[in-house]
């Protein structure tokens, strides 16, 4: 019981069980959003008198509310839009500020597997063949 405990109050779960009910909150209101100003638009521009989710077709009897899909669609897109612009590339821009990536060294090939290794390594990470280390080449420019 020791150890279930302290895996729920691990701080990663924590965080994801917030993280999934603020995306579900989000979700209603961006679906509350669509159904209210979107809907109505794109239905008055189709000419469904304002309300697209109403829109069906019926084949053989049976009826198809293609209108649900399209409101699915539009709320789809635009909460991957949201978390895209006010999550996702926030965080790339923080990641690139705050922990830069490092300057990689100069590469060289492994004759054995020809697997990219750096120029100083004496073995190979790949096929652990040892390898001679690489003479410096002289500067020639002074």
């Amino acid at each position: 019981m020791k150890g279930f405990r302290a895996f729920l109050l691990r701080g990663n779960v924590v965080d994801l069980a917030v993280g999934i009910v603020v995306g579900a909150a989000f979700t209603t209101l961006v679906n509350g959003f669509v159904k209210a100003f979107l809907t109505p638009i794109v239905g008055l521009v189709s000419g469904a008198t304002g309300d697209y989710s109403a829109k069906t077709f019926r084949v053989s009897g049976v009826k198809f509310p293609y209108g649900v899909f399209i409101d699915a669609v539009i709320s789809f897109v635009i909460v991957a839009a949201v978390i895209y612009f006010l999550v996702v590339l926030p965080m790339n821009r923080l990641q690139e500020r705050f922990f830069p990536k490092a300057t990689s060294a100069p590469m060289r090939e492994c004759p054995e597997c020809l697997t990219p290794i750096p120029a100083a390594a004496r073995r190979c990470s790949a096929c652990t063949a040892p390898i001679a280390p690489q003479e410096p080449v002289a500067d020639l420019s002074k």
